[in-house]
C-alpha cells in the first residue's frame, strides 16, 4: 500500500523560504512522477512542480519557475519542494502526488495522480 505524507508547511513572510518535505511509502515506480499541487480557496487546483523519479527531470508551472525546486532523495524516500521568494499568491494547501506511469511529470493535471498526501498549508504574511 502507497502512502504519501506531507511536512514542511507554515506561515512565512514573503519573501522568505519555506521547504516542503514528502515522505513515501510503499512506492516503487521507478518510472513514476512525483509531484506538488496546491489549492487556494476560489481557484482551480494548480500543478506546481514534478520530478520524474528514475531520470529527475523536472517541470514546473510559469507561476513558480525559478522560485521553486523539486527534488528528491531516494536513499529517504522523501521527495521536497523548495519555495523561495515566496508571494502572497503562494498561500495554498498544498498537496504531494505521484503517479505509476509518469505522464503526470508531462500532463501536470490531477487526473493523472494515482496517489496523493493528506496536505500541508502554507500561508504567506506580507
Amino acid at each position: 500500500q502507497v502512502s504519501l505524507v506531507e511536512s514542511g508547511g507554515g506561515s512565512v513572510e514573503a519573501g522568505g523560504s519555506l521547504r516542503l518535505a514528502c515522505v513515501t511509502s510503499g512506492y516503487t515506480y521507478d518510472n513514476g512522477c512525483l509531484g506538488w499541487f496546491r489549492h487556494a480557496p476560489g481557484l482551480e487546483r494548480e500543478g506546481v512542480a514534478f520530478i520524474h523519479s528514475r531520470f529527475g527531470s523536472t517541470n514546473y508551472a510559469d507561476s513558480v519557475k525559478g522560485r521553486f525546486t523539486v527534488s528528491q532523495d531516494n536513499a529517504k524516500n522523501t521527495f521536497y519542494l523548495e519555495m523561495n521568494n515566496v508571494k502572497p499568491e503562494d498561500a495554498a494547501m498544498y498537496q504531494c502526488a505521484a503517479d505509476r506511469s509518469g505522464l503526470l511529470c508531462t500532463m501536470r493535471v490531477a487526473g493523472f495522480v494515482d496517489y496523493w498526501g493528506q496536505g500541508t498549508q502554507v500561508t504567506v504574511s506580507s
